[in-house]
């Protein structure tokens, strides 16, 4: 089997995956709708998922190279529980169903991430921009595909329930995972591991992806949100938000997989930094829905390029070991994020939790010269 073919069940996969994401953040106001919560109330909500997702990455993450069937399992059970935040109808359901929701997708995520690791070492060919590009597509056409059902009435759980099929299908492409690539065994000395199977080396890298996550976890579950309540854009034009973003992602993360042949991880990562810092700014300040779309747009081009690199990073430097900790430690960034912005939107208002966003993204320009890559 070719290197080439044998990526292809893992790639569709990241796309499958975006795609659930991108038409959850595509539904979100109708789901604050459905469920009568307030935006703080939502941020708490949202914080379920990553309560859910670091529990169950944290456990198997130390033993994916042991569980070659994990990632079609885990998009099996992930397409079986996709429709729960549609069927939602308080907050407390709201927050249970996020909790499962969390549980599944991290799983999920590790097991991905630890395949296209594996794949790169086998292939020696770098594959993480590329997974990570599907993966924003999946994100775009779901976001894009889920406000166009929105605004013909469509309801809530058929939107997801696509998404399940989809989830489903990639579940069985990667049926026959056992004879893929043996996995990266990450290095076994006690010295070089902290709790919960953390790989030490990865720490400083996993810490700039939880930056880039709460970037990013902001910009695809706030959005949609920001167009529809602060700048008044109905239900298909909201949608443009978590799009534009997606697009950016994928775009930004196609060109990555062309220029790590022609500059370091370190000159993207910084780069790409200042270009979120931008975008972002013009989104928080942004005075009407095109300008804000823009600014989603370099936002999303911006920090699309850190986590790739630093999955990349984490494999290279601890194996499955590193890809678990850049997994577990990043996703702080989800579980740190949504609670984050909702209270300081709730607080202030959507347009200084942007602020705070940008303030990140120029923090991760910053630690891009420092933090070790390789």
């Amino acid at each position: 089997m070719s290197s080439r073919r044998s990526r292809l069940p893992a790639l569709a996969a990241f796309f499958a995956f975006g795609y659930l994401w991108g038409s959850w953040a595509a539904i979100v106001p109708a789901v604050q709708a459905a469920t009568g919560t307030s935006k703080g109330e939502l941020g708490l909500a949202l914080l379920c998922v990553g309560l859910g997702s670091l529990p169950a990455m944290a456990l198997v993450g130390p033993r994916v190279d042991r569980a070659p069937m994990l990632l079609p399992i885990a998009l099996g059970v992930l397409a079986a529980v996709t429709i729960l935040p549609a069927v939602a109808g308080s907050l407390a359901t709201l927050a249970a169903a996020l909790l499962i929701y969390g549980a599944a997708s991290g799983i999920v995520d590790v097991a991905i991430n630890a395949e296209v690791a594996a794949i790169e070492a086998a292939t020696g060919a770098r594959s993480m921009q590329l997974a990570h590009a599907l993966f924003s597509t999946g994100l775009l056409v779901g976001a894009l595909a889920a406000g166009a059902a929105r605004e013909a009435d469509t309801g809530r759980a058929p939107i997801l329930a696509l998404a399940a099929v989809l989830l489903a299908v990639a579940a069985i492409a990667n049926r026959h995972a056992t004879p893929r690539p043996p996995r990266v065994i990450a290095p076994k000395e006690p010295s070089n591991r902290l709790v919960l199977g953390l790989e030490r080396a990865a720490v400083p890298v996993a810490a700039l992806c939880a930056l880039a996550f709460i970037v990013e976890g902001a910009l695809e579950n706030w959005s949609a949100l920001f167009l529809e309540r602060n700048l008044d854009a109905g239900a298909g034009a909201s949608a443009l938000g978590p799009a534009s973003y997606a697009a950016a992602m994928a775009a930004g993360r196609f060109s990555a997989q062309g220029l790590t042949r022609r500059f370091s991880d370190r000159v993207l990562l910084t780069a790409g930094g200042g270009v979120a810092v931008v975008g972002v700014a013009i989104a928080a300040a942004a005075p009407s829905v095109p300008v804000a779309v823009a600014g989603f747009f370099l936002g999303g081009a911006g920090v699309s390029v850190a986590a790739p690199i630093a999955f990349g990073a984490a494999g290279r430097i601890g194996g499955a070991g590193g890809i678990a900790t850049v997994t577990t430690v990043g996703y702080l960034g989800f579980l740190a994020g949504p609670p984050l912005v909702g209270a300081i939107a709730q607080a202030l208002s959507l347009r200084a939790s942007f602020a705070l966003l940008a303030a990140l993204a120029a923090a991760i320009a910053a630690a891009a010269t420092r933090v070790r890559l390789a």
